[in-house]
């Protein structure tokens, strides 16, 4: 397939949810090796799940499909599919020598500009290209507008619309230390 007919398929997604009531005008395929590998349209109003957006309705289907095992991988299969770890890329910042490789590979198309969620869903999945048909200006002009959650995201935690305070630390701690002092940890 070419670039353009995963564009196209990612807007007749986004079109087929506004006709059937699903949702928003936004639709996702996500390719590996020039092949669709799953799809994903915004679902919102059919499952009133606000994290339905059609790019985590593709991650989550792509992952599927490379784990058929999900959800119940046991420890001694965690290094396989999308788990299994490889090497940090050269010059990144991450603390961690290795980590589970996810997604990479696989590149990610949508019919508007995505989301601080759906963008951080992308980050997390390691997905390492992004193409988008409509901009934010134009998803901003038909009643979608994300620019206050990016703008927010660059406060401090203490200036932001969203009450964001630690509390209890001591409880957390106990799990983290739980993490830390797992012999077989699984970096993802």
């Amino acid at each position: 397939m070419e670039h353009s007919e995963f564009m196209a398929e990612a807007c007749r997604l986004a079109t087929e949810s506004v006709e059937k009531g699903w949702g928003g005008p936004f639709g996702a395929v996500i390719t590996n090796d020039g092949e669709i590998i799953a799809r994903g349209q915004n679902r919102v109003l059919l499952t009133a799940d606000p994290t339905a957006h059609g790019e985590v309705e593709a991650i989550r289907k792509a992952v599927q499909l490379f784990n058929p095992e999900a959800p119940s991988i046991s420890e001694e299969h965690q290094n396989e599919y999308t788990l299994e770890l490889v090497p940090r890329p050269e010059g990144s910042p991450d603390v961690v020598p290795e980590r589970a490789r996810m997604l990479q590979g696989c590149a990610i198309y949508t019919s508007g500009a995505p989301c601080p969620m759906c963008m951080s869903a992308i980050y997390w999945s390691r997905i390492g290209e992004v193409y988008y048909s409509c901009d934010w200006k134009a998803t901003q002009k038909i009643g979608f507008d994300d620019e206050f959650q990016y703008e927010d995201f660059a406060k401090p935690p203490d200036q932001r619309s969203i009450t964001l305070e630690q509390f209890m630390p001591e409880l957390g701690t106990v799990s983290y230390e739980a993490w830390v002092n797992k012999g077989n940890r699984h970096p993802y």
